[in-house]
């Protein structure tokens, strides 16, 4: 009785929605999209009832901010993460990782903020409201999106109307030429955008805004129009909050190519160190191959705050290598031959809350990851191989004139005397051209030399192939 109640509430309440947006519905392209949302919510009146729409797993770490003060001397950050597995404990939730931040301004101790990291067996939202209601606070979730797929944007309005949210908190249009959100601020952002797909319609809008600088969302830099996904990440950094305002965190998915592309002073090394000049990098995951359906490609997941100052965290960056963390699909769907299991979500988690390194996870100041690109001129000569004077001074030869990044925790003297003069004594460093780039090799610091086979052992492989084909050649030949 209590499928069939609930079969036909869902089926009433599609059947008057769809009517209210057939009367409201225009002619033309908008009509045929207003049919979209139409389908989209007769299909979830079919399948709700049979489900149990929990979207709480998706996530299972959360933050609590809090301005609770205590004057005792010993409350210290342990005891505090103490008190909450203790509380967790008892409610039978297990096996959590419980960090918390605390500041101490004399004999005053501030907790100011707390965050948990639950099993995925566990609601993360449930766990969260537990803690809340220990503590005393009321919190509540307002989700905001905005998507310009139609379809995606139909399903985004019908997933918001169906949990009890706001659904013009859900909006319509493409987010780099129309802000559905302008001057909205976010405790959390969380982004995939496209790979790979170019700007150019958009230019106009990006281009102005650009010149807005620190008043517009692309201040930083641009990056190629040929791949826009950079501009979402700094639209989503936009969005934070001030820390002395409680902050915000970032999640978004990219390729590869945002973590190195573009050359020192070039728009996308030029956003790479705004992010980490400024300590909004945490960490960045690499995530295994083959596990979305329309590519197969390498993904990165960044997670950004600025929340770090004063935590373990301030002026590092982690980096998780999960490639291989994954399980093969019994039947691939597209191009997604592989999942992340459980185990593997949990294993992450736990890498990135213990802010530990290991075999898959190591940790780096945000200057190792910067550099100078130095201008090394050589001197232009004559045909008696005299170099040539202007006022006094050797002019460049730019034939061989060459370029050499120095890491930005070296001395760019001691570098150049140590690289450059012991095989060009007369070089000289052009310190106008000189340049300062991030970009972030995540593959070369997990790479492993894999010694090749020995010489005897490929003759083997190869004499056993040729056995087989000579085999194979004189089955055909008898035949």
């Amino acid at each position: 009785m209590d499928f069939v109640k609930s079969w036909t509430v869902s089926v009433c309440l599609t059947l008057i929605i769809s009517v209210v947006f057939s009367l409201i519905s225009p002619k033309g392209t908008m009509g045929r999209f207003y049919k979209v949302i139409i389908s989209v919510f007769i299909f979830i009146s079919f399948i709700y009832p049979l489900t149990d729409f929990d979207f709480s797993e998706f996530s299972s770490d959360f933050r609590i901010e809090s301005d609770y003060e205590n004057t005792q001397e010993n409350m210290t950050e342990i005891q505090v993460e103490g008190i909450i597995k203790n509380i967790l404990t008892e409610n039978g939730i297990e096996n959590t990782r419980v960090s918390c931040t605390v500041s101490q301004n004399g004999d005053e101790i501030s907790i100011d903020s707390i965050e948990v990291a639950v099993p995925p067996n566990y609601n993360a939202e449930e766990v969260q409201k537990l803690l809340f209601d220990s503590a005393g606070v009321a919190a509540d979730v307002t989700c905001f999106g905005q998507e310009l797929n139609p379809f995606t944007f139909g399903i985004a309005k019908a997933d918001m109307l169906i949990r009890g949210g706001d659904p013009d908190n859900m909006q319509f249009g493409d987010t780099l030429d129309d802000d559905k959100f302008e001057g909205y601020q976010f405790d959390y952002c969380i982004s995939n955008p496209p790979f790979g797909i170019d700007w150019k319609r958009e230019a106009a809008a990006v281009e102005a805004e650009h010149k807005k600088g620190p008043a517009g969302r692309f201040g930083p830099g641009l990056p190629s129009k040929s791949d826009g996904q950079m501009l979402f990440l700094l639209t989503a950094i936009s969005k934070m909050k001030e820390p002395k305002d409680g902050g915000s965190r970032i999640a978004i998915i990219h390729n590869g190519s945002p973590l190195f592309t573009g050359d020192a002073g070039s728009g996308p090394s030029e956003i790479r160190r705004y992010i980490l000049e400024n300590d909004l990098l945490e960490a960045i995951i690499a995530l295994p191959n083959d596990i979305f359906y329309n590519t197969g490609i390498a993904t990165y997941i960044w997670v950004l705050s600025n929340k770090k100052a004063g935590t373990r965290r301030e002026g590092k960056v982690q980096l998780i290598n999960a490639n291989g963390l994954y399980e093969k699909r019994r039947k691939a769907l597209g191009n997604k031959r592989n999942d992340i299991p459980e185990s593997a979500i949990a294993e992450i988690t736990r890498l990135y809350g213990d802010f530990v390194e290991s075999e898959i996870s190591k940790i780096f100041d945000t200057a190792d990851f910067g550099y100078t690109k130095i201008t090394v001129e050589r001197p232009l000569k004559d045909e008696n191989g005299q170099p040539v004077l202007k006022k006094g001074k050797p002019q460049p030869d730019t034939a061989l004139r060459d370029t050499e990044n120095v890491p930005l925790k070296e001395n760019i003297q001691t570098y150049f005397e140590r690289e450059v003069l012991p095989f060009a004594p007369d070089a000289w460093i052009d310190e106008k051209k000189s340049k300062v780039g991030y970009e972030i090799p995540f593959t070369r610091y997990f790479y492993k030399y894999e010694a090749p086979k020995l010489s005897a052992e490929i003759m083997q492989e190869i004499l056993a192939i040729e056995s087989e084909l000579d085999g194979a050649l004189a089955e055909v030949s008898e035949a």
